[in-house]
């Protein structure tokens, strides 16, 4: 699904399996990044609807993940060992993905085990500048939901883009979740004043106003 000329939704359900958040492709001056993996379950059709897009495996430069549960990573281990991508993560989040820790990942609610894999890149810093070709992806820590939660905020055609998967929550003690945390990261969300809002599982949301009461309708619960 295109969602600009250089931003499409490859993956979650309706595109792979039903299990999976959703999984964007950013695509900007030949240089390409995807955003999150899925649970891995359908591998080939995401790779199906990536060369839909004219993105091929050799193609891609790197795997962002916005936080370590396993519908956005069960299938980012397939994804490295297919691809030439580095990975990027939260260092917060980077140390359940390396051990395998199926209980912080979640993988356990979805009666699997998350397999290892290395990250290649763990951010520390509040805010770090990803080089996409000419462009510029920022990711930006905002934990709650995970204590590694990203989000990554670029532009296309004039437009504020931002990917932030797990908006609505949900916050679980086993997931390491805390809800001082995820207020202050909806705030910061609001403060990006976004045009179009990726989200895993509510889908691509446009226009500033929606974006808000989209945002807002999470700190009141």
């Amino acid at each position: 699904m295109k969602i600009t000329e250089d931003i499409y939704q490859v993956g979650g359900a309706g595109f792979t399996s039903p299990e999976d958040a959703a999984i964007y492709l950013i695509s900007m001056d030949g240089h390409h990044a995807l955003v999150d993996a899925g649970c891995g379950r359908m591998l080939e059709r995401l790779f199906q609807n990536m060369a839909a897009c004219g993105v091929y495996p050799r193609d891609l430069e790197y795997l962002l993940i916005t936080h370590c549960h396993y519908d956005h990573t069960g299938g980012a281990r397939a994804v490295k060992e297919r691809t030439a991508c580095r990975v990027v993560a939260h260092e917060k989040d980077a140390v359940f993905l390396e051990k395998g820790d199926s209980r912080v990942t979640a993988a356990s609610w979805y009666g699997e085990r998350l397999e290892p894999f290395r990250v290649d890149w763990k951010l520390s810093s509040p805010r770090v500048n990803i080089p996409l070709g000419g462009q510029t992806i920022e990711a930006i820590h905002m934990p709650g939901h995970s204590p590694g939660s990203l989000v990554y905020l670029t532009r296309s055609q004039g437009q504020k883009v931002v990917f932030a998967q797990d908006v609505h929550g949900p916050l679980n003690e086993s997931l390491l979740s805390n809800r001082q945390d995820y207020l202050h990261s909806l705030g910061m969300l609001l403060d990006l004043d976004t045009d179009i809002l990726c989200e895993g599982h509510y889908g691509v949301i446009e226009g500033k106003k929606k974006i808000r009461a989209f945002i807002r309708s999470f700190m009141r619960t």
